[in-house]
């Protein structure tokens, strides 16, 4: 019987067989499926893309270019065919040393990656660098030209250099030629100025930072003059620090005059173009800070030979002016007497004003000769000149004094012998009719009332008689 039945069902018609086979091979293909949602088919798009592709470097044009307000960068990379987009975090384009443009040629290292919600793949950037001129020289210009438009550079800004520094503040790296050059050049022109060296980094990783913060430090120094910030030469790698934004920020704030005096003659930085100053070279920085004392010394001896001309005018002048009012002399002696009293208190104050500017000019000089520690002998022979001169001009003013009185004396007995009151002594009466001098008879009537004044007095008379003296003929 199970026979009979194996049999029949073996001799089934092909139509039902190949009907039952269809259905089996129906329901196992089902039973083997794995459907997926179109978040796990993205995620595995992704998975599948960044393990096999890795790290790409691709060169193209930038378009689309928008920084977000989140700090990340979003824009397409596209050539003359196609074009894909790209993201660049925060994190990766902090480090950027020029600022991403629509049209600028560009090669990035990154990873291919799908933005699971859109289902859209994009390139994350990790590394970006412009063809042809390179990024530090892009990163220059853009921060130059960025500094310019704000003012940064106008020389209407810029302050002069003190003229007598007494402390300087240096800013660079303790070690090296640079910082042993300039320290060489300010003791040599003046040993009386004090030199701080704040130290920092100069070139690397952090070195801008740490140049911020010792131009930070220099300027909370007390009684600080100027500030010199530089370093040696080097490729414009080893100077990057000093094309930072923030460190030009901080010179161009900066209370006291600064100097930058980075690299060689013909390196260019944008310290340079912020600082009031700006040298060619370390050591150049330093000697224009400093002046020679040689100089000081000169300047001395113009400010001497100025004081010299200066007084010789005024004696000149007050010598004319004498002269003017002894000219003017009509009165007597009282008159006489004011002018040589002036003259006297002239003459004293001029002589007073002479001795206090020189005592004035000798406690400067003496105030240097503490400061200076080496030229004090060359010092110490100028203060004696300036006493010899100091002496030898009181000494004119002394002379010259007794000359007027002198001649104003011999003035005075001059106007004496003149005098009306002389004539009387030597007899003769002055007649007075009223307030007028009688000088003729023709002045005079019958029974007039006339003052006789003689040596000892005078007295009231009338008039009598007039007789004319008759002229005789020769």
């Amino acid at each position: 019987m199970s026979q009979g039945s194996l049999f029949s069902s073996s001799s089934t018609s092909p139509k039902t067989s190949a009907a039952a086979a269809e259905s089996s091979d129906q329901t196992a293909e089902t039973s083997e499926v794995v459907v997926l949602s179109v978040e796990s088919l993205n995620r595995q798009i992704r998975q599948l893309i960044e393990g096999e592709l890795g790290l790409v470097w691709v060169q193209a044009e930038i378009s689309n270019f928008k920084a977000h307000t989140s700090g990340h960068f979003y824009f397409s990379l596209k050539d003359s065919k196609s074009q894909i987009s790209a993201v660049m975090f925060r994190g990766y384009n902090s480090r950027l040393r020029f600022k991403p443009t629509d049209g600028l040629e560009v090669i990035v290292r990154g990873r291919v990656s799908v933005y699971e919600p859109r289902g859209s793949y994009q390139i994350v950037c990790e590394m970006m660098e412009p063809v042809g001129a390179g990024a530090l020289q892009k990163a220059f210009e853009q921060l130059k030209e960025k500094l310019r438009l704000e003012g940064l550079f106008e020389v209407s800004r810029k302050r002069a250099m003190p003229a007598l520094p007494r402390h300087v503040a240096i800013v660079t790296s303790p070690t090296g030629a640079a910082i042993r050059d300039m320290i060489n050049v300010l003791s040599r022109r003046n040993r009386a100025v004090k030199i701080t060296v704040v130290p920092t980094l100069v070139q690397g990783e952090g070195a801008a930072s740490q140049i911020v913060e010792a131009m930070n430090k220099a300027f909370q120094l007390p009684d600080v003059d100027a500030i010199i910030v530089g370093r040696g030469g080097g490729s414009i790698e080893d100077l990057w620090a000093f094309n930072d934004e923030k460190l030009a920020r901080v010179i161009a704030s900066s209370p006291v005059p600064v100097i930058s005096a980075v690299g060689h003659e013909i390196d260019f930085t944008i310290a340079d173009f912020v600082a009031d100053l700006r040298a060619p070279t370390p050591s150049a920085a330093a000697e224009l800070v400093v002046k020679n004392t040689g100089d000081l010394i000169q300047r001395l001896d113009s400010q001497r030979r100025l004081l010299q001309m200066t007084m010789s005018k005024i004696l000149k002048m007050d010598h004319q002016r004498v002269q003017g009012l002894t000219a003017r002399l009509v009165d007597p002696k009282r008159k006489l007497q004011d002018l040589i009293l002036r003259n006297d208190e002239l003459l004293g104050r001029l002589n007073q004003s002479v001795l206090a500017y020189f005592r004035h000019r000798r406690m400067q000089l003496h105030l240097l000769q503490e400061k200076m520690t080496s030229p004090e002998q060359l010092l110490l022979e100028k203060k004696s000149r300036v006493d010899l001169l100091q002496l030898k001009m009181a000494n004119s003013l002394q002379k010259l004094l007794e000359r007027r009185k002198s001649q104003f004396s011999r003035l005075a007995g001059m106007l004496d012998s003149l005098s009306p009151l002389k004539v009387v002594e030597r007899g003769y009466s002055v007649v007075m009719k009223g307030p007028t001098l009688v000088k003729s008879v023709k002045q005079l009537k019958k029974h007039d009332e006339i003052l006789v004044r003689l040596m000892e007095g005078q007295f009231t008379a009338q008039v009598a008689e007039i007789k004319k003296e008759i002229k005789r003929e020769n």
